[in-house]
């Protein structure tokens, strides 16, 4: 038997160690999509906000990628979600409402009972699973609220949440008899009231989530409820912001503990040595709405709920160490559908493999290999009010009263009405509009009004 000289097995561990080294950074990403509610667009410390304070969230800005223009899929929370979730165009298969009471579908036997994603969607969770991935949803779910809706049956193999759009941020001392969408769960049919703010606990449960789960990769979508409606904050966090007042003074303080759980959740990554290879994207769901949480989306106009840019623009920060450029900026249109195909490529998936997904892979154009922009064209629609941002011009269609033309590389805050002046721009924008609406389909359910207006054969057996 040939003995090995000391210089050839030093030749020959030292191969197995580039071996091993090179399986380690080829390894597939971990991801985590922080999605909170309801925040405004300058509500922000890396958006500008002076009195609102997130030191944690800044930092995160700073070790990635911010997009200036950054957009959701709809002005409200469900819609919106179901958009991102699976990444087209929600109208396409008739999510285009919210799924709230007052609403309904024409197959309901009690109220808004089966609104939810489609069962033939597929979602983040189904499409990362599919790729070896442990998949989590910690939150605000506000996709259906049956059990066959429920995130555990849609990708996620751990749920801690509850199901429906809103719920206090403290135990309930009577749980909501009329609302079992409000209760807080535990996995599947486990209710059990939050022992903690909500805020803080989500971090906790998806911190646990990752240390048990390290070894392999792994997705997270940590939906916080911050800081939607009900108004709530801790005694501690509200005596942080002593100069404020009211509605402000509560929101910088759930803003306060939604950056806190931010940075406990990061700094854990980074505890794991799991910081370098793991993809962080923080964005909203919508527009702040000044008038319930009184929060501050300059220099855009409109809110939640409306089509100026104040309702559908919101922060976007994106973060990868091992791919993407610190403290780095990217200034064209992008949209949350576009999340699902860039973690689907990031995680070595075949794009062709993604169901009618409109959202593109956003990494190529972030680095710079691909200077196009990734969308042209993008639209918004609900009800008849809608619009259409072609390049930099801007189309919003309203039921009541004639359309308006924007161009928002001049015009920002949408201030400068242009229909009058470039009526050619109108017609062409008004033609993509309607072009676009010929493809999707009709809404799954709407305002309980319109279908006794318009659907009255369908709500002949209808008993409330």
């Amino acid at each position: 038997m040939k003995i090995l000289s000391i210089k050839t097995v030093l030749f020959i561990l030292s191969i197995f160690s580039c071996t091993a080294t090179l399986g380690q950074s080829k390894k597939k990403p971990n991801i985590v999509l922080i999605f909170t509610d309801d925040g405004g667009y300058a509500d922000f410390g890396f958006q500008g906000s002076k009195e609102i304070k997130t030191p944690e969230i800044d930092k995160l800005a700073k070790q990635g990628v911010k997009f200036t223009q950054g957009y959701v899929t709809a002005s409200v929370c469900g819609p919106s979600r179901a958009g991102l979730i699976t990444g087209q165009y929600q109208q396409k298969f008739g999510y285009e409402e919210n799924n709230v009471p007052g609403y309904m579908s024409p197959s309901s036997k009690l109220l808004g009972e089966d609104m939810g994603l489609p069962l033939d969607q597929k979602t983040m969770g189904d499409y990362l699973k599919s790729l070896g991935y442990k998949t989590a949803f910690y939150g605000k779910w506000h996709l259906g609220g049956t059990d066959e809706h429920h995130p555990m049956n849609r990708g996620f193999d751990e749920f801690y949440g509850f199901r429906g759009g809103d719920r206090s941020y403290f135990a309930y001392q009577q749980l909501p008899k009329n609302h079992p969408d409000k209760k807080m769960e535990n996995g599947l049919g486990n209710f059990e009231e939050p022992a903690t703010y909500a805020t803080d606990l989500f971090a906790e449960k998806a911190i646990d989530f990752m240390e048990r789960n390290q070894e392999e990769p792994f997705f997270i979508f940590l939906s916080y409820n911050a800081v939607h409606t009900p108004m709530e904050a801790t005694e501690e966090d509200l005596k942080r912001f002593p100069k404020l007042e009211g509605k402000r003074q509560e929101l910088a303080a759930m803003t306060w503990a939604l950056d806190r759980a931010c940075g406990k959740l990061l700094d854990k990554l980074e505890d794991l040595g799991l910081d370098e290879n793991t993809i962080v994207v923080f964005t909203n769901d919508n527009g702040g709405p000044s008038d319930k949480n009184a929060s501050i989306n300059t220099p855009l106009s409109g809110t939640k709920s409306n089509h100026l840019e104040g309702g559908i623009r919101v922060p976007y920060l994106i973060k990868w160490p091992e791919q993407l450029k610190k403290n780095a900026s990217y200034d064209y249109p992008v949209s949350t559908f576009d999340l699902l195909p860039t973690f689907y490529a990031a995680a070595g998936g075949d794009l062709n493999d993604l169901e009618n997904v409109d959202g593109v892979d956003l990494l190529p154009f972030v680095k710079g290999e691909n200077t196009e922009r990734p969308h042209q064209t993008l639209f918004w629609k609900k009800e008849t009010r809608a619009a259409v941002r072609d390049g930099d011009w801007k189309l919003i269609r309203y039921s009541d009263r004639p359309a308006e033309l924007y161009n928002l590389a001049d015009d920002i805050s949408e201030k400068n009405n242009l229909a009058l002046d470039y009526p050619e721009k109108v017609k062409v924008l008004f033609k993509k509009l309607y072009e676009w609406e010929l493809t999707l389909e009709r809404p799954l359910w709407q305002l309980k009004r319109s279908f006794e207006k318009y659907d009255n054969d369908r709500m002949d057996n209808y008993k409330l």
